[in-house]
């Protein structure tokens, strides 16, 4: 196995994301997402089709935008940064597809909180 490969694994097996970083900048306080995977099993073992598996709140920032613009034209700084595992509201933000792949786009207000 290549170190990339182990890496990767490690990496998989923490949780975090592996996915390819996409070419893209949000905007102002926008920040892009990539959801979690949605469980395969219940707690009690059965194994769930992918019909009836709900859509995770959790995901891992990819990319954040430069600050939302204060009224003295300076930007404040946002509060979660690239790598963070966040928390969001069910509804919030925008699916978006990028080569294949399925991101979030919202505003960082929509991030209830930053997960250790």
């Amino acid at each position: 196995m290549s170190k990339a490969k182990k890496e990767a694994a490690k990496s998989e097996a923490k949780g975090e994301c592996t996915c390819p970083r996409p070419n893209i900048r949000p905007l102002n306080d926008k920040v892009l997402i990539k959801r979690l995977e949605a469980e395969e099993k219940t707690k009690g073992g059965i194994i769930l089709p992918d019909a009836a598996k709900e859509k995770p709140q959790k995901g891992t920032v990819l990319a954040v935008g430069d600050g939302k613009l204060l009224k003295d034209g300076k930007r404040a700084k946002l509060q979660v940064s690239i790598g963070d595992k966040v928390l969001f509201a069910s509804y919030a933000g925008t699916e978006i597809k990028i080569d294949g792949q399925e991101y979030m786009l919202m505003d960082e207000g929509d991030v209830l909180a930053i997960l250790d």
